[in-house]
């Protein structure tokens, strides 16, 4: 009943909020007809096609309509929250761009105020009919679970957290097992598992007992379906890995997994793919193309015309595979990053090696910015984790626990271990494992709003200044 209800939102919450941007789009321009002459008439009809669009688009990308956001009215509003600044900011920049800014003020204010008050309505309607519902019989899961036992015990604190009414009804067992006073009651023995379920109208069965240690799990699991039960096993794999899994299918083989990554399915990766290619090409037609010239040239003065501009180095990308990253040389011509004892040196804090334009660069990030020709040749993406130099990462193999997982994805100009302020030179192997533990997070975490996210905090940092950049 629950997945349901879960189903019927994520259709309806879209759609009336499609309804409501039409519906104050049709308000406005039926209070300004008046005002608003025959030419603008054709302009508007382009914004407000635009405005569904550009709804549509960043409410994707933010996936507010995800199982997961709508079942928790505090994530739902907050993501929204966060999909109506990102809507409002392509809106300005749609205007912007067209040269629409002497369009009606007054109906792109009407539009856009009168948007986020319906959003908001919306949602607090949303609200009124969650809690109506919440508990109504039937839409209450009747759930029993088979066994007494820690799997069983740690089931059932999960289904209490469950956003929808889940109504434990108790658990099955052999009463020789059980040898304490548990939260909810001991209803039967397992092999009265089916007669207890019809007798208390259950509409869902989990069993912590494999059916391997209860050849009766496998009649239940068809009785079960014959009374449109849902029934699930809940393995324990405790007394074989001691850490959480990633569970995928094969076929009908299970296949457990360390990692949950999302960039290993095949749309993700091609929507990451689209977003950098549409991010970098703008950043490169509409800023690198008058920044790289000058950069260049005082890069080039400063040097007395002698040495190059850019300064290439190799680097491990995804699958560890080795490409050429680019950036604006900060060092003078004749450095070098290896010590009198052969070893790979770091640029610390004041480094004698860096040139006075280099340390601007590197305190304002521009040195990074010829990078985003490898975010646009497929080397690198905009936001994963930073590249590190060959020498740095041989150093830290074996050392640092799980550190080769980060290059599963392709590397960043920026990602969440900067932003987090893990950014420059690490002196101890504990802050390259810190650093190796964010870059895991962002890979089992990936999504296209927590790229953008990324990207907001990475201009904020640059603005206000980061201590780790020298």
């Amino acid at each position: 009943m629950n997945n349901r209800f879960a189903r019927f939102l994520q259709l309806a919450l879209p759609g009336l909020d499609i309804i409501i941007i039409n519906l104050v789009v049709i308000i406005s321009k039926l209070t300004l007809q008046k005002h608003i002459s025959p030419v603008d008439y054709i302009k508007l009809d382009w914004f407000w096609i635009y405005l569904n669009l550009s709804w549509i688009m960043i409410s994707l990308i933010v996936n507010i309509y995800s199982q997961r956001y709508i079942m928790s009215f505090e994530l739902f509003s907050r993501y929204t929250f966060r999909a109506f600044l990102l809507w409002l900011g392509l809106v300005f920049l749609y205007l912007f761009v067209f040269k629409l800014l002497d369009l009606s003020r007054a109906f792109v204010i009407i539009t856009v105020a009168g948007t986020g008050a319906g959003l908001l309505i919306n949602r607090i309607a949303y609200l009124l009919v969650r809690y109506y519902f919440r508990d109504k019989d039937y839409l209450t899961k009747k759930v029993i679970i088979i066994g007494y036992n820690e799997p069983a015990k740690k089931l059932a604190s999960y289904l209490e957290e469950e956003s929808l009414k889940t109504e434990i009804v108790g658990f099955c067992e052999e009463p020789d097992n059980v040898h304490e006073l548990s939260n909810y009651p001991i209803l039967s023995s397992i092999k009265d598992t089916m007669s207890v379920s019809r007798q208390y109208e259950i509409n869902e069965i989990y069993s912590t007992i494999a059916p391997e240690q209860k050849k009766e799990i496998y009649s239940f699991m068809e009785e079960a379906e014959q009374a449109c039960i849902r029934f699930h096993v809940i393995p324990d794999m405790s007394r074989y890995i001691n850490r959480p899994v990633h569970i995928d299918y094969l076929k009908d083989m299970p296949v457990l997994s360390l990692h949950n990554e999302p960039l290993n399915d095949v749309s993700n990766r091609f929507k990451k793919r689209l977003f950098d290619i549409f991010t970098s090409a703008t950043i490169i037609i509409c800023i690198l193309s008058w920044v790289i010239p000058v950069i260049a040239l005082l890069v080039w003065i400063e040097s007395r015309f002698k040495g190059p501009v850019f300064f290439f180095q190799k680097r491990s990308g995804r699958d560890n595979r080795l490409f050429s990253l680019v950036k604006f040389r900060t060092m003078v011509a004749d450095s070098t990053d290896v010590d009198d004892e052969g070893r790979y040196k770091q640029a610390t804090r004041n480094d004698p090696r860096i040139t006075k334009l280099g340390t601007f660069l590197r305190k304002t990030s521009l040195d990074e910015l010829p990078q985003f020709w490898n975010v646009l040749m497929g080397n690198m993406s905009i936001v994963g984790p930073r590249p590190h130099p060959v020498p740095l990462n041989q150093a830290s193999i074996g050392k640092v626990d799980e550190y080769m997982i980060r290059y599963f994805v392709k590397p960043g100009i920026t990602g969440w271990a900067q932003v987090r302020g893990f950014r420059g030179e690490t002196k101890s192997f504990t802050q390259m494992r810190r650093r190796v533990e964010h870059d895991i997070w962002y890979l089992e975490n990936w999504s296209l709003w927590l790229d953008v996210r990324i990207m907001i905090l990475t201009v904020l940092s640059i603005i206000k200044g980061d201590k780790n950049a020298f």
